[in-house]
């Protein structure tokens, strides 16, 4: 009996292509094994049926946005490390098939404020890196912030014509209240505490803080520790 071969060159075999083009098929997805796609150019195969999808093109995997919604308490590291196809959102796994590829070099953009949940971005393509980074105060940011306390006399108004805290001007914001105990704030590229200093300038209290939009990107009903990819359609 044979011994096994790497699945890149079986498809060599089969095919007739370089090794390079065998790489780029496999890590696109257009090759399957017994019916099931693999996309490791390494994997072992032996007596297996290994096919190239007809419509297969030996071109690099095109770079992907990963939108997470994070959990409270978690660092940008511990949420990249829960980014996997068992956690794609079953909701939103449709479209586009989980490769290896896609959780490889990927960078957080717009990172989320320290102790907030909800939408976190990570990305491969330097595009929306950049954009998100030299873009970043052009671009309005959506909270939603659960809070404790009564509310000053006329404290929506302050915040959404710039409140003062300890002798400092907040930047305006646009603030509403979504119900008793939460509030919307939509604003650009917020400076670390300023959700903090805001609801303490009105009297309140924050107990929690979640990030909803990003741009024209939101997160919808995305559930938590899920993920799904920034559609083609969406733009920051």
């Amino acid at each position: 009996m044979s011994e096994p071969i790497r699945l890149s060159k079986r498809l060599i075999e089969l095919v007739g292509c370089s090794r390079r083009e065998a790489e780029l098929f496999i890590e696109g997805g257009w090759v399957s094994v017994d019916g099931v796609v693999v996309d490791e150019p390494q994997f072992k195969v032996d007596a297996q049926k290994v096919e190239l999808d007809p419509q297969a093109k030996a071109e690099a995997p095109e770079p992907v946005t990963l939108l997470l919604h994070q959990a409270p308490g978690q660092s940008a590291e511990e949420a990249l490390a829960t980014l996997t196809a068992q956690t794609l959102s079953s909701e939103h796994g449709f479209g586009k098939r989980p490769l290896k590829g896609h959780f490889l070099r990927l960078s957080c953009a717009a990172e989320l404020p320290a102790n907030a949940s909800g939408l976190q971005i990570f990305t491969q393509d330097w595009k929306t890196l950049r954009k998100l980074t030299a873009d970043a105060a052009k671009i309005e940011q959506e909270y939603v912030v659960e809070i404790t306390g009564e509310m000053s006399p006329h404290g929506l108004n302050r915040l959404n014509h710039g409140a003062m805290y300890k002798g400092k001007t907040l930047p305006a914001v646009k603030a509403s209240w979504q119900n008793e105990t939460r509030l919307r704030f939509a604003l650009k590229n917020p400076a670390p505490g300023v959700l903090q200093q805001l609801c303490a300038s009105v009297g309140l209290t924050i107990v929690s803080i979640r990030r909803i939009r990003v741009g024209g990107v939101s997160m919808g009903k995305l559930p938590l520790d899920q993920w799904r990819y920034l559609s083609t359609k969406e733009k920051f």
